[in-house]
C-alpha cells in the first residue's frame, strides 16, 4: 500500500531572518493596500479609517502572539495542523488546516485575478477576445491569458525550491517599501492635512458603522503571517527568533496600512478620492504632478501581488503537504522534490485552482475571497483555543518564545477571532451571500470527503504515530 511513509526526504532548513521577515509582512500587504484604502477612507473618515486598522491591528497582534509562541515550541511544517492535533486532537487538526488552507487558496485565486485587473491601469484596452459573460462581467481571452501566465510563473517559482522564492519575496518587497517611504515622504511634505476632512463619517452614516465597516476588512487584509509556521521546518532561526520575527512582521503591517491611509488622506480630498478607482496610485500622482508617479505606484502594487501570491504559495502547499505527510489526505501530496526539496504535487494543485481562477472573472472571484475569509478565521479560533488549551494541560512545554498574561492573551484571541468569525454571519456587514456558502459548504465537504478516504486507506493508526513522532 502507497504511504506518506514512502517518502523519506525532509523539508530543508535553509530560509535566514530576512527571508522570514518578507515572507510574511510581503504576504500581508499584497495588493489590498491599493484597491481599498479609498473605500476605508470613505468609509470611516481619514482619522475613523486609521482607527480602525489599529483597532484591527490589535486583534490581530493578540492572535499573532498565540502563533508567535506556539511557532517556537513547535516549529514544525503545518503550523496550525500540529499545534490543534496536540491540543484539540485528529478530527479538530484536520478541520482547522483545512479552513486555512480555503483562505490560502481563496488569495492565491484573487491574485490571479489582480494581476490582469491592474495590467489595465498601464495599458487601457489590452483586454479583448470575448470568451463570455458571468455575473455580468465579460470575461476576455488577453485578459484570462494574464492571470494565468502569472499563475504558471509562480508555480515554476515555487517549484524550483523555497530559496529561490525567498529571494524574490526579498527584492520584491524591497521595491514595495522604497515606494512606500517615497509616497510617504510626500505626503508629509507636500500633502494638505484640510484634505483629510471628514476625520470621522458624517452624523448620518455613524461614526461607530462606518469604523466597523472597515473592520471587515481586516482579517482580509492581515492574513499572511501565518505563513512563518506553514514553512517553520525551512526557518534557519532559533525557536524564540521564530515567534518575535511573526511578532515584528504583523506590527509593521500595521504601520504600513495606517502610514498608506494617512498619506493618501493627505493627498487627495473628499471629491478627488469620490471620483478616484485607484486612490493610492491617485494620490502618487497628486503629490509629485506626474503620471510616472502614479504608475510607479501601480507597479509597487503589482509587487505587492507578487509577494503576496509567493507566500500563499508557500504557505498553502506547505499546509496541503503536512495532511498528507499525517495520512489526513492522499499520498501524492506528501511528495518532496528529490533535489529541490518542494512539495511538489501540493504545488502543482495550487498552480491548477490558481490557473482556472481568471476564467470565472472578477465577480466570481469575490465569493471565493469572503469564503476563503470564513477559512481564515476559523483556523484563528482554533489555534487561540489550542494555546489555552496547552496552557492548562501542559503548563512545563518548553516554550522558547513565551507571551506574559498567556490565559488572558490566549482568552481575548479566542473571543476576538470569534467575533471575526461572526462578522460572515447573516445580518453582520459582511454576512456571506448564498454562493459564498456554497464554496464553502462545497469545501467542507470536499475536505470531509477526502478525510475519510484517508483514514480507510492509512488508518487512524498511522496517522497518530506519525503526529505523535512529530510532537
Amino acid at each position: 500500500m502507497n504511504t506518506p511513509t514512502t517518502q523519506q526526504d525532509k523539508l530543508v532548513r535553509v530560509l535566514a531572518r530576512g527571508d522570514v521577515l518578507a515572507l510574511a509582512f510581503g504576504a500581508m500587504i499584497g495588493w489590498g493596500w491599493i484597491v481599498l484604502t479609498g473605500t476605508a477612507i470613505q468609509s470611516a473618515g481619514s482619522l475613523g479609517a486609521i482607527i480602525a486598522f489599529v483597532i484591527g491591528g490589535l486583534a490581530i497582534v493578540l492572535v499573532g502572539l498565540t502563533y508567535a509562541e506556539l511557532a517556537s515550541a513547535m516549529p514544525k511544517v503545518g503550523g496550525e495542523h500540529v499545534y490543534s492535533y496536540r491540543a484539540l486532537g485528529h478530527f479538530a487538526s484536520f478541520i482547522c488546516t483545512w479552513a486555512i488552507i480555503l483562505g490560502y487558496l481563496s488569495v492565491v485565486a484573487f491574485e490571479a485575478v489582480a494581476l490582469p485587473t491592474v495590467v489595465e491601469h498601464l495599458a487601457p484596452d489590452y483586454a479583448v477576445g470575448h470568451l463570455w459573460t458571468i455575473a455580468g462581467w465579460d470575461v476576455k481571452a488577453t485578459w484570462v491569458a494574464v492571470g494565468v501566465g502569472g499563475s504558471l510563473a509562480m508555480m515554476l517559482i515555487n517549484y524550483f525550491g523555497v530559496t529561490t522564492a525567498s529571494l524574490v519575496q526579498k527584492v520584491v518587497t524591497g521595491m514595495i517599501l522604497v515606494v512606500g517611504v517615497m509616497f510617504v515622504t510626500g505626503a508629509l511634505f507636500e500633502g494638505e492635512v484640510v484634505n483629510m476632512s471628514p476625520l470621522f463619517t458624517e452624523a448620518d452614516t455613524g461614526v461607530v458603522a462606518g469604523i466597523m465597516a472597515v473592520l471587515v476588512m481586516v482579517p482580509f487584509l492581515f492574513v499572511g503571517f501565518d505563513v512563518i509556521p506553514q514553512a517553520a521546518e525551512e526557518i534557519d532561526l532559533p525557536y524564540k527568533a521564530i515567534g518575535k520575527v511573526l511578532m515584528m512582521s504583523v506590527a509593521l503591517a500595521v504601520v504600513w496600512y495606517a502610514l498608506i491611509i494617512l498619506a493618501t488622506s493627505l493627498a487627495l480630498n473628499s471629491t478627488e478620492l469620490a471620483a478616484s478607482s485607484l486612490s493610492v496610485p491617485d494620490a502618487m500622482g497628486n503629490l509629485f504632478n506626474a503620471a510616472w508617479a502614479s504608475n510607479l505606484m501601480v507597479l509597487a502594487g503589482i509587487a505587492g501581488i507578487i509577494t503576496s501570491w509567493n507566500a500563499f504559495y508557500i504557505g498553502g502547499s506547505r499546509a496541503i503537504y503536512a495532511l498528507a505527510r499525517a495520512g489526513m489526505l492522499p499520498a501524492p501530496f506528501a511528495k518532496l522534490h528529490p533535489r529541490y526539496k518542494t512539495p511538489t504535487n501540493a504545488i502543482f494543485l495550487m498552480g491548477f485552482l490558481s490557473c482556472i481562477a481568471p476564467f470565472f472573472g472578477r465577480p466570481a472571484l469575490v465569493w471565493i475571497v469572503n469564503a476563503g475569509g470564513l477559512g481564515i478565521v476559523i483556523a484563528y479560533f482554533f489555534v487561540a483555543v489550542s494555546f489555552v488549551v496547552l496552557r492548562v494541560r501542559e503548563p512545563e512545554m518548553e516554550r522558547p518564545f513565551r507571551i506574559r498574561h498567556g490565559k488572558l492573551c490566549g482568552t481575548l484571541a479566542i473571543l476576538l477571532s470569534f467575533g471575526m468569525a461572526c462578522l460572515y454571519l447573516p445580518g453582520s456587514p459582511a454576512a456571506l451571500s448564498g454562493a459564498e456558502w456554497g464554496i464553502f459548504a462545497g469545501w467542507t465537504l470536499l475536505g470531509l470527503a477526502l478525510y475519510a478516504h484517508s483514514l480507510r486507506t492509512y488508518g487512524r493508526a498511522y496517522s497518530d504515530r506519525h503526529m505523535l513522532a512529530d510532537l
